[in-house]
């Protein structure tokens, strides 16, 4: 049996939705419009890898000015 570091295992929904702090719901609505972290679908499961995670959140910083003086 091959052993798996924890890094290399597919996330679920659940715990994609977890580590973000989101609702599942916001990943299958993400998913219908073609935006969030990329997936893949195994059979009926939807699993992620966690660097590509990683990779999309980098893309996502919010680079908007605090409250101009």
């Amino acid at each position: 049996m091959i052993a798996m570091e924890t890094s290399d295992r597919l996330m679920t929904l659940a715990e994609l939705a977890e580590m973000l702090g989101i609702p599942v719901n916001t990943l299958y609505g993400w998913r219908c419009r073609g935006e969030g972290p990329p997936g893949y679908r195994i059979g009926r499961h939807i699993r992620y890898r966690r660097a590509a995670v990683e990779t999309w959140l980098e893309t996502q910083t919010d680079h908007q000015h605090t409250v101009r003086r």
